[in-house]
């Protein structure tokens, strides 16, 4: 079950109350099942004394989750196998309303994360930041890139809402995802799961424990996930859509040479093979594009524009083009080539702890991380520019190309090295901390055509049909340049980009709680942080900028070298109004750095963007504490908001992704309250209520565009992606003690809605609202021998097979940017709106062994 702490009005709760049909069958953000490290309270499920307390760590230090003052959901180990969660993005279900999480278009391992509001559209540039901190075991991931790998043994997901720039740093303006995993217990323990599902899927893990010697504790972790293509590829031999196949290990060794070090040690390597969701054609040229007076076709309409006239013509589907906008296609109409992305990534954790006193415990957390990024995306086959004109010139020896195949490599290599001291000095606890970053990236893309139209003719020499072929791609038409930086899915194409980038982060922070009575807690913290990126575009377009210096100035190009400086400070008053009430306001800032768009040809710089959020929650257990209320409200203004403005442009044969950051000027303002209700009515039975209500707005901004020695500015609207106004969930839990041994009848069911969201920040338009259910039921803890258990249980993920558009782009439905004249649009690449799907329904069956 999920347990969300957040806090605010109680007309957050009448909305909560006001939908029964939803709070019934949607996830509650409580979960009575979290599983502690050895070295917190344990957390166990609801009983016969009500509902349990939850250990978190949001503060650097195990606190009660019920008496911290942040807004925080916590999902537990048991939560996570209800839901069946293999990999961070099972949570786009929207399992915690205020959590967002997003497949990039190109592919599953890159994951878009937000948090209130916080959601960059495209972070996948290695000059560009993430807006939510994602931390493993306390260590900070700097790509998004590799997200989406196979979950290890995890103890616990926290989910920490609004800023948190003072404990956890830059880049955690809408908040952080904290992943805990299971450390060894220092006592002999096997655990092994294995199950089946639909679409060919399977899945195994298997941990083992060993017992503690001369202080030393062993770990092994190894898990593997895979499924089939939920939507074929027509083309024999290659990949479809949706597909994923990911294996990790994990080993860790906990070393306590005295009673008060622990040494905590673990490496971790994973591997994911996958493949997009397919992008489908939602519709033909949608908004009545003709050439003409741009008045005479208003819908017509590019934002950030301001055209007289439209020219060109929309040129007819391909024969065999299929135009679905109601269900998700089982089979792709035309079969591209395509083979699986492969994120690698690795990594080599230290954490060391040495409890020098009740009043002083040092800390020191280093590691080094990495990933290998190769994509491999032709997710959108013929729905994508460019557009092909049928005509008999399109032959066996010259197909007319299409079909644009996303090629791209990423490498990242990152070292960080935390020192903390966290205590208690009379009726003050305090953390003071020491933290350094260090990463490098470079990546390269390009966008070959894959597929050629080949027209069949009847006698008298007419188009009636068409035939498609593979056509030779990427055979040597990189830029004379060094080889081995371009990777292998990009090696011998025209490039489009290659970049690299170098980043330091510096800071130093602290934070103190005084506890000036029982009742009166009240906390000031602030954080000190340098950062300093550069960044170099070797090549743009094919060009190599490394060598042809002069191509490189014409185009306005700089290479990236700035430097940053904050102060992030927080300030909260916490008052227990009883020993089970607890209220708190707090104020609080963050700050994401800024960099460059590598999808640009000059390098375009943007700065950074500052938050800062003001808070009040109520936490309340009440009726002997088998009802659990949690309210908050918030109001948060973002300066210089980094937004995006992102065009596909016909290029050289291919069709190059233009993307533009720049800082909206004005404050962008993010409004929200939270309620979390769970109720433990009977012994074994737990209900859950969760509702997020997000309001968001960015002032209109000045766009200028600039063609054929003209210049245009035109007020545009720009939005947050992927942010629901309103999302709810609802979680039932139950567990039925069978006869007088400890197997239990398990019934979990959880249902989560979310109103419909834009997916690009310049269109108005959106995609679609959703409501997803899963399911699960199971007998657990069946006695096999001494000691020994055996489970098993049948699970559902999208039980009602819900189909919706999480991602829908209506760039190929509008005239494209200003090329030539900034008062005329080309209608020429018009197409439609094209769209992702959600995941098909998937079930199975697993079993679980214990020893």
């Amino acid at each position: 079950m999920i347990r969300a702490v957040s806090s605010i009005s109680l007309g957050a709760l009448a909305l909560v109350l006001a939908t029964p049909a939803l709070a019934q069958t949607a996830p509650a953000t409580a979960d009575a099942q979290v599983q502690t490290d050895a070295a917190a309270t344990a957390a166990p499920t609801a009983s016969n004394d009500g509902l349990q307390d939850i250990v978190v760590t949001a503060t650097k230090r195990e606190t009660n989750l019920q008496k911290t003052p942040i807004s925080i959901s916590v999902l537990g180990a048991q939560a996570l196998a209800d839901r069946h969660v293999q990999s961070l993005y099972d949570l786009a279900d929207g399992a915690v309303p205020g959590l967002r999480v997003a497949t990039f278009e190109a592919r599953q391992s890159a994951l878009t994360i937000g948090i209130r509001g916080i959601v960059p559209l495209d972070a996948n540039q290695p000059a560009r930041e993430q807006g939510v901190g994602i931390y493993v075991d306390g260590v900070y991931i700097g790509r998004q890139h590799g997200l989406n790998a196979a979950l290890f043994d995890v103890e616990r997901i926290e989910v920490l809402k609004g800023p948190q720039g003072t404990l956890f740093g830059r880049n955690t303006e809408g908040g952080a995802l904290s992943i805990v995993t299971k450390a060894p217990s220092g006592k002999f323990g096997l655990r092994a799961t294995g199950g089946i599902g639909n679409y060919g899927a399977y899945n195994g893990d298997i941990h083992l424990d060993l017992p503690e010697v001369a202080g030393l504790s062993f770990k092994l972790d190894l898990v593997k996930q895979s499924q089939d293509a939920t939507t074929k590829n027509p083309l024999e031999g290659q990949t479809g859509w949706n597909y994923y196949n990911r294996q990790g290990l994990r080993a860790a060794v906990r070393w306590k040479p005295t009673s008060t070090i622990t040494n905590d040690f673990a490496f971790d390597i994973a591997k994911d093979k996958n493949s997009p969701f397919y992008s489908q054609l939602l519709n033909a040229n949608p908004n009545g594009c003709v050439a003409g007076s741009q008045a005479a076709v208003a819908a017509c309409t590019l934002p950030g524009t301001a055209y007289t006239s439209l020219t060109g013509t929309v040129k007819s589907l391909l024969p065999g083009v299929v135009v679905n906008g109601d269900s998700r296609m089982k089979t792709a109409d035309i079969g591209v080539p395509q083979q699986p992305s492969i994120d690698k990534t690795h990594g080599f954790t230290n954490n060391l702890r040495w409890h020098v006193s009740d009043a002083l415990e040092l800390r020191s957390i280093t590691a080094w991380r990495g990933v290998d990024a190769t994509q491999w995306d032709n997710s959108g086959g013929a729905h994508r520019v460019p557009v092909v004109t049928l005509t008999a010139a399109c032959t066996a020896a010259a197909p007319c190309a299409f079909s644009r195949y996303s090629l791209a490599d990423l490498k990242q290599d990152q070292f960080s090295q935390e020192l903390q001291a966290v205590g208690t000095v009379g009726a003050v606890d305090y953390v003071a901390g020491l933290y350094y970053f260090n990463e490098h990236v470079q990546d390269d893309a390009a966008t070959p055509n894959s597929t050629g139209a080949i027209a069949t003719l009847n006698a008298a020499g007419q188009v009636t049909g068409a035939t498609y072929t593979t056509i030779p791609f990427c055979t040597g038409q990189t830029v004379a340049t060094d080889t081995a930086f371009i990777g292998s899915a990009a090696q011998g194409c025209s490039i489009d980009r290659a970049s690299e980038v170098h980043s330091k982060s510096y800071a130093a922070y602290g934070q103190a709680t005084w506890n000036a009575t029982d009742l009166l807690h009240i906390t000031i913290g602030g954080r000190y942080t340098h950062d300093e990126k550069q960044g170099v575009l070797h090549i743009s377009r094919n060009v190599n900028y490394d060598t042809n210096t002069a191509a490189a100035t014409a185009a306005g190009y700089q290479p990236l070298d700035k430097t940053w400086n904050r102060f992030n400070p927080t300030a909260t008053v916490a008052y227990d109004v009883t020993p089970n009430v607890h209220a708190y306001a707090k104020y609080a800032t963050g700050y994401r750095s800024g960099g460059a768009s590598s999808r640009t040809q000059n390098y375009q710089p943007f700065g950074p963007e500052d938050v800062k959020s003001y808070e009040i929650g109520l936490k309340n257990d009440l009726f002997d504490h088998r009802v659990r209320l949690n309210l908050a409200g918030y109001i948060m203004d973002r300066k210089n908001s980094q937004v995006d403005i992102s065009s596909i442009q016909p290029f050289n044969g291919s069709s190059f992704n233009n993307l533009v950051t720049i800082n909206a000027p004005g404050i962008t303002k993010i409004r929200g309250i939270e309620a979390d209700l769970t109720v433990n009515p009977l012994e074994g039975l737990t209900l859950g209520a969760s509702y997020a209500y997000t309001y968001t707005h960015i002032p209109r901004i000045p766009i200028t565009y600039t063609a054929g020695g003209q210049s245009t500015t035109v007020l545009q609207q720009f939005y947050i992606v992927y942010t629901p106004r309103n999302a709810v969930s609802g979680t039932i839990d139950y567990a039925l003690p069978l006869g007088d041994s400890d197997t239990k009848l398990r019934f979990h069911l959880d249902g989560n809605y979310a109103q419909a969201t834009q997916a690009f920040d310049q269109f108005a338009t959106k995609a679609d609202s959703s409501f997803i259910v899963n399911g699960r039921v199971g007998l657990a803890d069946i006695a096999i021998g001494s000691g020994h258990t055996f489970g098993i249980s049948a699970w559902a993920r999208n039980l009602f097979d819900e189909q919706y558009i999480f991602r829908r782009d209506p760039s190929n439905s509008l005239p494209g940017a200003p090329t030539t004249n900034v008062s005329t649009g080309s209608i020429s690449n018009i197409l439609g709106d094209y769209g992702n799907y959600n995941a098909p329904r998937t079930f199975g069956l697993e079993g679980t062994i214990k020893f």
